[in-house]
C-alpha cells in the first residue's frame, strides 16, 4: 500500500474515527484504524463491537492495500505534522508515514482479527443536521450516568409521520424535544420506529454533523444486533441500540394548566447560580412564587446563607417548593429562549410532589421542548 494525502484532510478524517473508541479498550485489537486505500480514495473506519465511525477521503493512491495502525497514536501524529501533505507506505512492519522532514514509523496489527464493520440498510430517512444537533443537546444532559440501569442511560429516539422525538430521563426529570423528520415518501401516523441510543454516542454525532445540512438516519438489524447509523457527507456513525423497555415517561407530561410563571431565562439563571454557591452539593434551593416574583432562600452551612429574588409574572396561586438547582440550570440553558415558563402540575396523590414543567415562553407556535422536573423534599 502506498499513497499520498492532503494533511488536514487526514488528519480530520482520522480524529473523527477514533473520537467515538473508549480512552481504554479491553481488546487491543480494537484500538486501531483501519485505513482501506483503493482506487476509489482512502476509507478510514474504527469499530468496538458497540460503535463505528466510517469516512472516505480524496487520496492519490499508488498501490491499493489495507492495514490496521493504532488509532490513537495516529491521530496525534496527524494533527502534530508540518503543512506538507503526507505520504504513507506499507511495508514489512507497519506502515512508514513522511510529512515533509518528519517521518513515524507505525507498527501494524493483524487485519484478519479485525470485526466488520457493519452495514445498515433498513429503513430511513432526513433530519435537518442544525435541529438535530440542538435537539440533542436539549436532551442528552437528562440521561442517567448510572450504568445499572442501562436503559436510563440512553436516549430514545421515537419516530411518528413526520415527526422525530428525543426522550432522555434519569428518574428525576425528563427531557423531550421533536423536530421535523422526513421519511421520503407520504407519511402517516402509521410509520412509527423507535431507537434507544446511548447518550454518548449520540452527544458525539451532534457535535460531529451540526453543520452538515441533512443527517439520514438508518434503523437496521434485529435482536441482540439491532443497530441505527447517521450518516452526513462522507460520514457515517453507527451505534449498538440499548436492549430494554424505555419508561414510558410521555404521559408524565400535562395537557394544559393554568398555573404557572413566566420569567426572564438570563435572569433566573444567574441568581440560582449566586445563591447556590453556599448550597451543600445535594441540597435543594427553595424557591417561593408570588405576585411580586421569585425568590430563592439557600440555607447552606452555619457560615453561609443567600437569598435573591427576580421579577416573575404568576397565573395562579402562590407556590413554594424545592428544586435541584443544577438540574433546573440545565433546563435553563435547553430552553433556547428569552422567558421561561414554570409550569406547576397537580397530582391525584395528596402526598405525592408534583413535579414542574419548564418550557419555552413563546406566543402562537407549538412547544417542541418540554423538561419535567421533580422537585425535592424541603425540611422545614
Amino acid at each position: 500500500m502506498k499513497f499520498h494525502v492532503n494533511r488536514d484532510v487526514f488528519s480530520e478524517a482520522v480524529s473523527f474515527v477514533v473520537k467515538l473508541l473508549p480512552q481504554r479498550n479491553p481488546q487491543p485489537i480494537l484500538a486501531g484504524v483501519l485505513i482501506e486505500a483503493s482506487d476509489d480514495g482512502l476509507s478510514l473506519a474504527a469499530f468496538d463491537y458497540e460503535a463505528s465511525a466510517r469516512t472516505t477521503i480524496e487520496a492519490t493512491v499508488d498501490e491499493p492495500g489495507t492495514i490496521l495502525v493504532h488509532g490513537r497514536l495516529l491521530s496525534e501524529i496527524a494533527s502534530r505534522l508540518p503543512n506538507a501533505p503526507i505520504q504513507i507506505v506499507q511495508d514489512e512492519d507497519g506502515i512508514v508515514l513522511t510529512c515533509g522532514s518528519a517521518r513515524f514509523t507505525l507498527a501494524s496489527m493483524p487485519v484478519q482479527e479485525y470485526p466488520a464493520i457493519p452495514e445498515v440498510s433498513g429503513d430511513a430517512g432526513l433530519v435537518p443536521a442544525e435541529d438535530f444537533a440542538t435537539a440533542i443537546a436539549q436532551v442528552a444532559f437528562a440521561a442517567s450516568r448510572d450504568d445499572v440501569t442501562p436503559v436510563l442511560t440512553g436516549v430514545q429516539l421515537e419516530v411518528a409521520g413526520t415527526e422525530l422525538s428525543l426522550v432522555a430521563t434519569d428518574r428525576y426529570r425528563v427531557a423531550l424535544r421533536e423536530i421535523p423528520w422526513d421519511g421520503g415518501g407520504v407519511a402517516t401516523d402509521d410509520d412509527t420506529a423507535t431507537a434507544l441510543v446511548p447518550a454518548r454516542t449520540l452527544t458525539e454525532v451532534g457535535k460531529t454533523f451540526a453543520h452538515s445540512g441533512d443527517i439520514k438516519i438508518a434503523f437496521s438489524g434485529s435482536g441482540d444486533r439491532e443497530i441505527i447509523a447517521f450518516t452526513a457527507g462522507n460520514k457515517t456513525v453507527t451505534s449498538l441500540l440499548i436492549k430494554g423497555n424505555f419508561p414510558p415517561v410521555r404521559r408524565l407530561f400535562p395537557e394544559q394548566t393554568d398555573h404557572y410563571a413566566v420569567v426572564n431565562t438570563a435572569e433566573l439563571v444567574e441568581a440560582v447560580r449566586r445563591v447556590s454557591l453556599v448550597l451543600d452539593r445535594s441540597a435543594p434551593l427553595r424557591f417561593t412564587f408570588t405576585q411580586e416574583g421569585v425568590s430563592m432562600d439557600a440555607s447552606g452551612t452555619e457560615q453561609a446563607r443567600a437569598t435573591e429574588s427576580v421579577d416573575a409574572t404568576l397565573a395562579g396561586e402562590d407556590v413554594t417548593l424545592g428544586l435541584n438547582p443544577q438540574y433546573l440550570l440545565e433546563s435553563l440553558g435547553a430552553v433556547k429562549s428569552e422567558f421561561t415558563r414554570i409550569t406547576f402540575t397537580s397530582s391525584d396523590n395528596a402526598n405525592k410532589l408534583s413535579p414542574v414543567l419548564i418550557t419555552p415562553q413563546t406566543s402562537g407556535t407549538p412547544e417542541t421542548f418540554k423538561y419535567l422536573l421533580q422537585p425535592n423534599l424541603l425540611l422545614r
